[in-house]
């Protein structure tokens, strides 16, 4: 299932910088989220492996299945949306693993998606940016990112009927697993896209990658707004989009770019909610 996947001369040096001893490995299969019998195959290539369980309690009433099953006791690795290549802390030392998917993927972005994944571990949060309790690095999914918060988000994005419960916003957990997902990718590209940022001249390769991807990006930013106004988008996935153009350091426009600060580096789950909550409801007053 696993398989030691070979690093060029940049690749391992960025390793060796930011995540040293941390395996990069091939996945078989194309997985949203490894089951736990296969999750603890990963004993075999580190020292040790140590499972994250999070309490139910920190859901809402209704989630997509795999939430519900990443929160529980049961040893799993990965959720939907986390894209071709993942990171996982309950493995020791940490590791990346690369999805079968990657297969079609050009050679310079794969490269620069695993050294994304190591850089990433060795990034600290400030402290209370997590609500999922105290963290030696950063979480692993936006479920421990955002912890018990996860309800009121669930709630500022859904804004339940007090007498129906029905979403006034028309959004359901799905919608809200999204943005959840955005909100914590934008956060963590705030903690790496310095390191990127950083490497023109020391891993040249890496950093065009970076950059080409941002210039693809950066197109659709300033019209994202008109798009959500025509229907031609829905909201959580134009969150989606700008969130991941955090990592770029590309402008943002109008209400993401308050998640472009240093105030949401610092504060984290707390402030992504808040945001939420401001954002969602001017737009039930929109309408």
């Amino acid at each position: 299932m696993f398989s030691p996947r070979p690093l060029d001369d940049d690749l391992a040096a960025v390793r060796d910088r930011y995540a040293p001893g941390s395996p990069v490995l091939d996945v078989e299969s194309d997985f949203e989220t490894l089951p736990p019998a296969v999750a603890e195959d990963l004993g075999l290539f580190v020292d040790g492996l140590d499972p994250a369980s999070y309490p139910t309690g920190w859901l809402p009433d209704a989630v997509p299945d795999l939430l519900g099953k990443h929160a529980g006791p049961a040893f799993t690795v990965g959720l939907p949306g986390d894209g071709t290549v993942v990171r996982t802390a309950q493995t020791d030392p940490p590791a990346a693993l690369v999805k079968r998917r990657a297969e079609g993927t050009p050679d310079d972005f794969l490269a620069f998606l695993v050294a994304e994944r190591l850089v990433q571990i060795d990034c600290e949060p400030a402290p209370g940016a997590v609500s999922g309790g105290d963290s030696d690095g950063l979480p692993e999914t936006f479920l421990p990112f955002f912890g018990e918060r996860y309800r009121d988000l669930d709630a500022a994005i859904r804004r339940p009927d007090p007498e129906t419960g029905a979403s006034t916003t028309g959004f359901g957990p799905t919608d809200v697993f999204q943005v959840a997902n955005a909100l914590f990718d934008a956060w963590v590209g705030l903690h790496t896209r310095d390191a990127f940022a950083s490497w023109e001249s020391e891993y040249p390769r890496l950093y065009d990658a970076w950059d080409d991807a941002g210039d693809r990006l950066a197109g659709r930013l300033d019209d994202l707004s008109a798009e959500v106004a025509r229907g031609d988008t829905e909201f959580p996935s134009a969150i989606e989009y700008a969130c991941s153009a955090v990592k770029h350091d590309l402008d943002l426009p109008a209400p993401y770019g308050a998640l472009d600060t240093t105030a949401y580096r610092d504060r984290g789950a707390p402030y992504a909610v808040a945001w939420a909550e401001k954002t969602f409801a001017a737009l039930v007053d929109e309408e």
